[in-house]
């Protein structure tokens, strides 16, 4: 959703368009976008040239967007923004030299992320091999209903609001093994909640094979999930069930029995 539409779409009286607007020409930064002029802002943003220019000196002179000519870009210190979201995860802390070990003991790529809408958000990221084309990093997103980290985490969601994340989200084939119906992904996230684990197999890249768990509070909701990635030629459905499995869920729950602090 755009800055305006959520504008439109808003109602609180105390919702701050100013801080919306703000926010949304910095989530318009990315790989695509690294470098924006004032025009390419407000377009990204779908901002009036005025609004998007009171934006950028803004950002500009807290330090978050620095301009070089006619072009804006990003500084480091927007990654305190992301820092300050991670270090509230402690379970991601907890995880992480577990999930080093697992990885290594393996030889395959260790992952966790976080469902954010209908994407998965990485982050860890222990890459043991390339298996994907695109090379992922903390901070990378994929669809969620077609990855086994994000498959592992809609399953805590009620029924309603799987349905209404799936009919926003866009259903396309990557591959030709990609789950295309509606009903069936509907159908595969129940299986998966169900099963306590979810395997994704070529589904999103020819190749690349993955297996997931969900990572549950003290409540028992999904708060992230964690999962390991092969080659589909150096392992089967039946070898990730029975070598991958068992130490991603002592890994999860592990997460689960550390007391947390503070």
């Amino acid at each position: 959703m755009t800055t305006s539409e959520h504008l439109k779409d808003g109602h609180d009286k105390e919702f701050m368009t100013t801080l919306a607007k703000g926010l949304g020409v910095l989530s318009a930064f990315g790989k695509q976008r690294p470098a924006m002029t004032l025009s390419d802002a407000a377009a990204a943003a779908n901002l009036s040239r005025a609004t998007a220019r009171r934006v950028l000196r803004t950002l500009a002179q807290l330090g978050y967007v620095v301009q070089d000519g006619r072009a804006f870009s990003l500084t480091p210190r927007v990654l305190e923004l992301g820092f300050a979201y991670l270090s509230g995860q402690d379970w991601i802390d907890r995880a992480l030299p577990m999930m080093k070990e697992l990885s290594e003991r393996l030889g395959e790529s260790c992952s966790g992320s976080i469902l954010e809408g209908i994407e998965i958000v990485y982050v860890v990221r222990l890459p043991a091999r390339r298996i994907m084309s695109t090379a992922l990093a903390v901070g990378s997103r994929l669809p969620a209903f077609h990855t086994s980290l994000g498959r592992a985490q809609l399953g805590y969601l009620d029924a309603a609001e799987i349905w209404r994340r799936l009919r926003t989200a866009p259903i396309g084939a990557y591959t030709p093994y990609t789950i295309t119906d509606m009903q069936a992904l509907f159908d595969r996230v129940c299986a998966d909640r169900e099963q306590g684990f979810s395997i994704v197999d070529e589904e999103l890249e020819r190749g690349l094979r993955s297996i997931a768990v969900p990572v549950l509070d003290r409540t028992g909701q999904a708060i992230g999930a964690i999962n390991l990635s092969a080659h589909s030629t150096r392992t089967t459905r039946n070898e990730m069930r029975e070598k991958f499995l068992p130490g991603l869920a002592h890994i999860a729950q592990r997460i689960s029995q550390t007391p947390r602090h503070g």
